[in-house]
């Protein structure tokens, strides 16, 4: 008895190991099919859908309708209609259609869950939407006095080349040469003229206006033009 234990626990070990070798290869054997099985399931649920859209009274082709295969989570897809209302598109088993289009009804429609085969073929009629749009009331005029002097009373805006006359006229830009503050620009170069004239005349005295021709030249028009008379 002492010695058959061991022996019998030793069978068990390779059992076991059988067991786990046969569980492997039945594994391995059935994944292919499993897979294969797996594509025809999906295989048998892809629809292609084919069909028109037609209006409900007079059965006219229409075009441009949008056909969506509306998702659960809201990734959309879609096609959209010929010029005689013929689309087509590739759709699931229970897939929910919706067809619009501008001036008519949406209308939705549900591919069966237990359609035989892989194609479906729908002629979808589609009711026009009646839009009220608000009224609108139109008024002759009176006389044509009245037509004449509203027309001379009408304000026109200023095209681009009026307000470009406008903005490059000598007193307003005066005005805002007075007005408007120096940019960044105009700032530096000032800072730089100023600090050039400096270091130009550094170690000696500058010259004085008063004996410099040119600035009783400019002193004479900034005169004549008024620039020294107060606001």
């Amino acid at each position: 008895m002492e010695n058959s234990a061991p022996a019998i626990s030793l069978i068990k070990t390779e059992n076991v190991r059988r067991m786990k070798k046969i569980v492997l290869y039945i594994l391995l054997l059935s994944g292919p099919f499993a897979a294969h099985a797996q594509f025809d399931k999906l295989k048998d649920s892809v629809v292609q859908l084919f069909g028109i859209v037609m209006t409900a009274d007079s059965l006219q082709g229409i075009p441009s309708v949008t056909v969506t295969v509306k998702s659960p989570n809201g990734m959309n897809r879609g096609t959209f209609s010929n010029d005689q209302g013929v689309f087509s598109i590739v759709v699931m088993k229970g897939d929910q259609i919706k067809f619009s289009s501008i001036g008519y009804k949406p209308k939705e429609v549900q591919i069966p869950r237990d359609l035989p085969g892989n194609q479906y073929s729908i002629i979808q009629l589609m009711v026009t939407d009646t839009v009220y749009l608000p009224a609108t009331i139109i008024k002759p005029r009176p006389t044509r006095e009245q037509f004449d002097r509203d027309f001379v009373r009408t304000k026109v805006d200023d095209d681009d080349i009026e307000i470009a006359r406008q903005n490059t006229d000598a007193a307003k830009r005066k005005i805002l040469v007075r007005t408007m503050p120096a940019d960044a620009k105009e700032a530096s170069n000032y800072y730089l003229r100023q600090s050039a004239k400096t270091y130009y005349y550094q170690g000696q005295t500058p010259p004085q206006n008063i004996f410099n021709p040119l600035a009783w030249a400019d002193f004479i028009q900034a005169w004549k033009r008024g620039d020294f008379k107060n606001n």
